[in-house]
């Protein structure tokens, strides 16, 4: 359903929601951004977070971009217009997170983010620009806050060049917002095989978190099981603060497990037999565990029968396409 009050949207973005008849007297929300070439029902369509909002009765947001904003619906990660606190769209999403507080009684110690490539990028400035909103975020094929301001820059750090310093990174990352409490906790998910956004990326995320969580640079544990790298960085308190999760052999995009019911396999959303949505809500507490509470249909923002895209050669070619059309790219 489309969100009808935004409040202040200077990104001119679109905000679409799903509230299960089951939700929770005091619920958690999650918030999800889509990648390029996609919309807000594409991504739910794939990746399954109604489906599992239905079941365990949370919220979620969906925002999504507009082709006026970016003529392939990337979020904006790379200008610092769009992404720099109370402005641009991370603005307009943090309006939307405040409609749905107001609306739904969300619980605001309990609010998530998550995004894939482009959508993994802005959830991760979200993390940044606004830490005191969220307890926790999930950065899917994505990449460091401020770490391009141009479209060049940010084909050369998709590709894993130039990448900033980490200690830049954390400069970066300090000066975005005057927080001091409490750091939301994060989670990074990379494919071994990803062609488009390289995995350098998902270590300078980490990198980047590392000096405000108070950890080192090497995880405090690290464990595999079925092609999943799964590595863990506590803090002084005991906690589990980052976690970077490597799908060996995972392209670009959000790795998922159709059997599960909850997700599709489509472009971008590939399935190999792993479910982040399942373990990016469990990690969050949203689940008791990952069996389902019922069978449920497919649900998407604005229905389950919505046409699925074609994949037309990759992300990266698109986008590379239309900005030589624009006479942005040779």
């Amino acid at each position: 359903m489309e969100l009808q009050s935004l409040g202040c949207n200077p990104g001119e973005l679109t905000g679409w929601h799903y509230i299960p008849d089951n939700l929770d007297s005091s619920p958690a929300l999650v918030v999800v951004l889509h990648g390029c070439t996609q919309t807000a029902s594409d991504y739910d369509y794939g990746s399954g977070w109604s489906a599992l909002a239905k079941d365990f009765g949370f919220a979620v947001l969906f925002p999504e971009q507009s082709r006026q904003n970016n003529p392939n619906l990337c979020f904006n990660w790379f200008y610092d217009g769009d992404i720099e606190r109370d402005q641009g769209e991370v603005l307009s999403i943090r309006e939307m997170i405040g409609t749905m507080v107001s609306n739904h009684g969300i619980d605001p110690k309990r609010i998530f983010v998550t995004g894939l490539s482009a959508g993994g990028a802005m959830a991760n400035a979200m993390l940044v620009v606004y830490p005191e909103v969220f307890a926790g975020g999930a950065i899917i094929a994505g990449l460091p806050y401020g770490a391009a301001s141009t479209i060049p820059q940010a084909f050369d750090r998709m590709r894993g060049h130039a990448l900033p310093s980490g200690r830049s990174l954390q400069e970066k990352l300090r000066t975005a917002s005057p927080h001091t409490g409490p750091w939301p906790l994060v989670s990074v998910w990379h494919g071994t095989e990803d062609k488009t956004v390289d995995k350098a990326n998902a270590q300078a995320i980490v990198s980047q978190w590392s000096e405000v969580h108070g950890v080192g640079k090497r995880p405090n544990q690290t464990n595999y099981l079925d092609g999943l790298e799964h590595s863990v960085w506590t803090d002084g308190s005991g906690r589990d603060v980052i976690e970077l999760y490597c799908v060996t052999g995972l392209g670009h995009g959000t790795p998922l497990d159709a059997t599960s019911g909850y997700g599709q396999a489509a472009p971008h959303m590939l399935d190999v037999g792993i479910s982040s949505t399942e373990h990016i809500a469990r990690g969050w507490g949203l689940t008791p565990s990952f069996a389902r509470k019922a069978k449920s249909p497919s649900i998407g923002t604005r229905g389950p029968d919505r046409a699925r895209p074609a994949d037309k050669g990759g992300i990266q070619n698109i986008i590379e396409d239309a900005l030589r059309t624009a006479g942005l790219m040779r």
